[in-house]
């Protein structure tokens, strides 16, 4: 028994751990300077990227949590991934049409790790959470800043497309956010401070 309580508060002790990790990441103070050029649509070129990628069908602000947990929870445990303030912001795709029923979503709940990266770290799995290393494809990219809710995107996503669409450009790419701040494990903050870079990969349209 006094075993099994020892257990436990480890277990306890490293959850609460992550979540203050999570927490003082999540509400650190954004330099907005830095990203002051897509506060307009813009596009340029990113490099491919190794990922972390957690799997997860169903409205984001249900299974969000959980799997944003699971992709945190595994970063932390392979080697040479940055721990500190000012690693990578994690990043979500969204493989579906935004007019999809939320309970019908899929997204991958992902965060950047080392190129050398082969391998995952031992985990519980959950047939609810598929867990991959993947390559993100990248190259040319439409990108714009979004201050606000989530449920507000609506409008910067069309002030996008109407700038990829001006500039002869296509979207070939799903539907990309990058969470610069957002809510934590445990609040959902101030919605009207959130930040979040969102992105899509996009192609000349004369090209074949």
């Amino acid at each position: 028994m006094k075993k099994l309580i020892i257990i436990v508060i480890a277990i306890l002790v490293l959850v609460a751990l992550l979540g203050v990790i999570f927490y003082f990441y999540m509400t650190q103070e954004i330099d907005l300077s830095q990203f002051e050029h897509l506060k307009n649509p813009q596009i340029s070129t990113k490099k491919n990227q190794q990922m972390l990628v957690v799997e997860a069908k169903g409205d984001p602000n249900i299974v969000g949590e959980k799997a944003f947990g699971l992709v945190y929870k595994l970063y932390y445990k392979i080697k040479d991934t940055p721990k500190k303030p000012g690693q990578h912001a994690p990043r979500a795709r969204w493989p579906i049409s935004l007019d999809t029923p939320k309970s019908e979503w899929i997204g991958l709940y992902a965060m950047p790790v080392p190129e050398n990266t082969s391998g995952l770290p031992e985990h519980e799995a959950k047939p609810e959470l598929t867990v991959s290393l993947e390559k993100w494809e990248y190259g040319d990219v439409a990108e714009i800043l979004h201050i606000g809710p989530y449920t507000k995107e609506e409008p910067t996503v069309k002030r996008l497309m109407d700038f990829v669409n001006e500039q002869g450009y296509t979207v070939i790419g799903v539907h990309e956010e990058e969470y610069l701040k957002g809510p934590t494990m445990f609040s959902k903050g101030n919605p009207e401070a959130y930040v979040t870079i969102i992105r899509y990969r996009v192609k000349k349209s004369d090209e074949p």
